[in-house]
């Protein structure tokens, strides 16, 4: 079943769904998805990596790697998941803000600025901005309590 589903990436800025279809599903259930993928347009800084979707939670953890296979950095996404199963899809909606996470444990937030605008720009809704702020809220929450094993333990399984 899960070679059949077409997974996609829907972003509002820019306004662009993508089809990930290079993505290689290596766990499906109705909470969690893992992935594996390359990037899509060649990079010198990433090439690869892992990718843990929480559905409910409505987080992505990326484990991102050079070209040497390096870990460069962990990646969070704010994620809002449409499921089809009319037309075998997944739609995850990036909701701009992201967390990077770095060996030495720097953190970095990013795009906040971008859920603003794009409800200035009527791209997104106030609920929807908020559904972002608050799921950022308790990645962040994770993060500072050092509990984000919690996310990372289900990508390093499988690499394991």
């Amino acid at each position: 079943m899960k070679d059949k589903i077409n997974l996609y990436r829907r972003r509002f800025i820019p306004n662009e769904t993508i089809h990930l279809k290079d993505d290689k599903i290596l766990f499906l259930d109705e909470d969690l998805i893992i992935t594996k993928w390359n990037t899509l347009k060649p990079r010198k800084d990433i090439a690869r990596g892992i990718s843990a979707y929480f559905l409910k939670k409505g987080i992505k953890v990326s484990k991102i790697y050079d070209e040497e296979g390096n870990l460069v950095y962990w990646y969070c996404d704010i994620i809002d998941t449409i499921i089809d199963l009319k037309n075998h899809s997944i739609i995850f909606n990036d909701l701009l803000a992201d967390v990077v996470i770095y060996e030495n444990g720097f953190v970095k937030v990013l795009d906040i600025g971008e859920i603003a605008d794009a409800v200035e720009q009527n791209l997104i809704d106030g609920p929807t901005a908020l559904k972002a702020l608050y799921t950022l809220d308790t990645l962040l929450d994770i993060i500072y309590t050092d509990r984000f094993y919690t996310l990372q333990k289900y990508i390093n399984d499988y690499e394991s």
